[in-house]
């Protein structure tokens, strides 16, 4: 992917939500491979919390964190799958932004090459909610890894060409 090493490099500051019902965050694996991945990238972990799979809770956190002016970007695992408990997509929905469904077609395509049409019950989903970037990954590390390697790392560079997520930032908040 092409990086425009003439540009300067732009830190986002990128909070990280793991949602389980299973898993604290000291046996949170794919958190802990989000947050290596994003501060090897030079981004800025803001926060990191683990939440039990409540659209209340989630959407409480997103919304907090939304208008906090420490948060560029945030970055969900977990709760993406198709049981009940399953509640992340619905969580995004709630804030009433503007969906970015290419990413979660994105994620499907590059998934079926490695997991093939297992990747059907994934539901990843990304957002623009009150002029923040919100991407949701499944819970898994494999998941979380195909994600930021495959096109997070890119979109959140502001170096990325011929465009990417970062250079937009300052223009989310138009009316």
């Amino acid at each position: 992917m092409p990086i425009d090493e003439a540009r300067a490099f732009q830190p986002v500051r990128i909070a990280v939500l793991t949602v389980s019902d299973s898993r604290t965050l000291a046996e949170d694996k794919s958190g802990d491979a989000l947050v290596e991945r994003l501060t090897s990238a030079g981004h800025i972990l803001a926060e990191r919390v683990l939440l039990r799979d409540d659209t209340d809770d989630i959407v409480a956190l997103l919304h907090r964190w939304c208008e906090d002016q420490e948060v560029d970007c945030v970055i969900t695992t977990g709760g993406t799958g198709v049981t009940g408990r399953d509640v992340t997509p619905e969580a995004l929905a709630a804030l009433g932004g503007k969906d970015i469904p290419g990413f979660g077609e994105l994620f499907r395509w590059i998934s079926f090459g490695k997991i093939g049409t297992s990747t059907i019950q994934s539901r990843a989903c990304a957002v623009v909610a009150h002029g923040t970037y919100i991407f949701a990954l499944p819970g898994s590390t494999g998941a979380v890894k195909d994600g930021w390697d495959e096109i997070l790392v890119h979109q959140l560079d502001s170096r990325f060409r011929p465009c990417n997520f970062v250079e937009l930032m300052p223009r989310l908040k138009e009316v």
